[in-house]
C-alpha cells in the first residue's frame, strides 16, 4: 500500500502538474518518496522564498498552477513573501508544507520547526487546509485546484502532519472535473450590449485577468473601435496594434483619454493603486460611466461601477461580441495621440526615464518573443509606465502590487521551465540580486536559457531619489554591490559587462548562448 506522501505526488500528476519546486527536509522526506519514478520533475531551489517565486513564474508563463514543496515552520514562513506577491497579482500557486505531528500541535513542546499555529499564520494570507487523515487527501487536492482555478486565482496552502505522511493511503479517485468558465448573466449581457452599442467613444481597460483572452479582447476592441489601455500585468497583448495603448493609467495622457470617453469597459482589472493612481490624485474613472467584467465578486463590490458583470474575461467577451455593432470612432487616432503624449510625459517625469526605457526596448529588439521577468529596478519602473512587449504574457515583474525584491531570478527559472526553448530575461538591479543570488545556481543546474541582466548602479537609487524628492537625507541606499565578474564565475555563468549604451547592449544580447548567462549593465549615475 502506498503512503499519503506517495499518493499526494500521484494526485498532483493526475491534475496535470509536471514540475514542482522545492527544498527537501527531514519533515518532508515522505512527500519526496513519491517523486521517485514519477512523471513530476523536481527542481531544487536555494531558498524557500525562491521555491514559491519559481512556482509563481511558472504559473504566469504557463497559465497553469505552480507548485512548491517546503518544510514545516521556517520553510513555510520563508515562502510567505512570495505567496503574498502571488496573491496581489492573482497568480495560482499551490504551496504544500509539512506540519508537526497532530498530537503536538498548539502544545508548545519546543519541537523542531514548531510554530504556535502554522495554519492561522497562513490563513491571514490565503486559503489553507490540513490533510489530517489519508481520506482527506483526494478532497483536499480537489479543493485546492478548484480554489486556484475558479474565481480570482491566487495562492493556496496544504499542510500534511509528519505522522500522516507515512500512513497507508488507498488509490485516489480521478480528479474532480474542472468547472467551465463563468459567463455573466444573460440579462446583464443584454444591458451591457445596449450601453456599448449606444456609446460613441469607448475606452477599454485591460488588466491581468485578460492575459488568456487576447483574441477576444482584440476582437472586441476592433468591433468597438476602442483604444485598449493595458495594466502592467496585461502588457504584451495586441503588440503594435493600432488600438494598443501600453501606457500606465497613472499618466496624464492616458487619464485624459479615459476621461474623454463616454463609456469605459474595464476587463479583468482590480484598479490597483500601482496601475491607476501611483501619484495619489484620486481621480479614477467615474463609476457611472463604466461597465466592469471581473471573475471575482469581491472585486466587483470593492469598486462599484455603472454595470458589473461577474464572469471569466474571455468567456464573457466572447458572449458579448455577437451583440456588438461595428463602430467607427477614430480609435486608432485616439490611441496614437495617447501613445505619443504618454511617451513624451516620461521625459517630464524624469529625463533619464526614456534612456532606461530604451534599454528595455533593446531587449525586445535583440531577443524577440522573449519572456522578460522583472525585479524592482529602474528600467522596469520606466517600462511599467510605458512599454509595448511583443509576447502575450511575456512581461511581468514584482515592481507592482506587493513589490517584493528578489522576485526576478526565481520567477525567471519558473518561466523558463514553463516555456521550454523560449528565451527568458531576468532584468534585476544589483540590490535586488543580493536578495536571491542562489537561484542563479538553479538555472545552471537545470541548463535554462536565462539571461540575467543586472542593472548595476551600486545603490538603491530609486529609494535614494524618493528620499531626495521629499528633502530627506539619503541613508542606507548604497550597499556595496557584488563584484559581478567573480560572482558570475562562482556561478559558472558566462559573463559580459557593458556600459549603458543601447547598441553595445544589443550586441551583447545577440551573442549566441545555449544556457544561462550574466550580463552587467554599468548604469549611468
Amino acid at each position: 500500500m502506498k503512503t499519503v506522501g506517495e499518493r499526494l505526488i500521484e494526485g498532483l500528476a493526475a491534475r496535470g502538474v509536471e514540475v514542482v519546486f522545492g527544498i527537501p527536509g527531514v519533515h518532508t522526506v515522505e512527500l519526496y518518496r513519491g517523486l521517485a519514478g514519477s512523471s513530476v520533475r523536481h527542481v531544487t531551489a536555494r531558498h524557500e522564498q525562491g521555491c514559491a517565486f519559481m512556482a509563481d513564474g511558472y504559473a504566469r508563463a504557463s497559465g497553469k498552477p505552480g507548485v512548491a514543496l517546503v518544510i514545516t515552520g521556517p520553510g513555510l514562513t520563508n515562502a510567505l513573501t512570495a505567496m503574498a506577491q502571488s496573491r496581489q497579482d492573482s497568480v495560482p500557486v499551490l504551496v504544500i508544507s509539512g506540519v508537526n505531528r497532530r498530537a503536538s500541535l498548539g502544545k508548545g513542546l519546543g519541537l523542531l520547526h514548531e510554530l504556535p499555529d502554522q495554519a492561522a499564520l497562513v490563513r491571514a494570507l490565503c486559503p489553507t487546509r490540513q490533510i489530517a487523515d489519508p481520506a482527506d487527501l483526494g478532497p483536499a487536492l480537489d479543493w485546492a485546484f478548484a480554489t486556484m482555478q475558479t474565481g480570482r486565482p491566487g495562492p493556496v496552502h496544504l499542510e500534511v502532519p509528519t505522522d500522516v505522511m507515512p500512513l497507508a493511503c488507498d488509490a485516489l479517485p480521478p480528479p474532480a472535473a474542472a468547472m467551465p468558465p463563468v459567463v455573466a448573466a444573460l440579462n446583464l449581457l443584454n444591458d451591457a450590449a445596449t450601453r456599448l452599442n449606444r456609446a460613441s467613444k469607448i475606452v477599454i481597460l485591460a488588466g491581468g485577468g485578460t492575459r488568456a483572452a487576447e483574441a477576444e479582447l482584440c476582437a472586441m476592441a476592433q468591433r468597438l473601435d476602442a483604444p485598449v489601455v493595458q495594466t502592467i500585468n496585461a502588457r504584451g497583448m495586441m503588440h503594435a496594434h493600432p488600438l494598443c495603448v501600453p501606457a500606465s493609467a497613472s499618466l496624464d495622457a492616458t487619464r485624459a483619454m479615459i476621461s474623454d470617453a463616454d463609456l469605459v469597459l474595464a476587463v479583468g482589472t482590480e484598479f490597483g493603486w500601482t496601475d491607476y493612481d501611483m501619484y495619489v490624485r484620486g481621480d479614477l474613472p467615474a463609476p457611472e460611466t463604466m461597465i466592469r467584467i471581473d471573475v471575482c465578486a469581491d472585486q466587483l463590490r470593492r469598486y462599484k461601477t455603472g454595470l458589473a458583470l461577474q464572469g471569466d474575461s474571455a468567456a464573457t467577451l466572447a458572449a458579448l461580441l455577437p451583440h456588438m455593432t461595428q463602430k467607427l470612432a477614430f480609435g486608432a487616432e485616439r490611441a496614437q495621440e495617447t501613445r505619443t503624449a504618454a511617451r513624451a510625459e516620461l521625459v517630464l517625469l524624469d529625463p533619464k526615464m526614456v534612456d532606461r526605457l530604451a534599454m528595455v526596448e533593446v531587449i525586445r529588439a535583440a531577443m524577440p518573443g522573449s519572456l522578460i521577468v522583472g525585479d524592482s529596478t529602474q528600467p522596469v519602473y520606466a517600462a511599467n509606465l510605458y512599454y509595448d512587449h511583443d509576447r502575450a504574457g511575456g512581461w511581468f515583474n514584482a515592481a507592482t502590487g506587493y513589490g517584493a525584491l528578489g522576485f526576478g531570478p526565481g520567477a525567471a527559472v519558473g518561466a523558463a521551465l514553463a516555456c521550454p526553448g523560449a528565451p527568458v530575461v531576468c532584468l534585476i538591479g544589483d540590490g535586488g540580486l543580493q536578495f536571491s543570488p542562489g537561484e542563479l545556481r538553479t538555472a545552471v543546474d537545470e541548463a535554462l536559457p536565462i539571461t540575467f541582466l543586472v542593472w548595476n548602479n551600486a545603490a538603491y537609487n530609486e529609494i535614494a531619489d524618493a528620499m531626495r524628492a521629499v528633502g530627506a537625507q539619503v541613508i542606507g541606499c548604497t550597499p556595496s554591490p557584488l563584484r559581478m565578474e567573480p560572482f558570475a564565475a562562482a556561478c559558472d555563468l558566462p559573463f559580459t559587462s557593458v556600459p549603458q549604451d543601447p547598441e553595445v547592449l544589443h550586441w551583447a544580447l545577440a551573442q549566441p548562448c545555449s544556457g544561462p548567462r550574466l550580463i552587467e549593465i554599468r548604469a549611468l549615475p
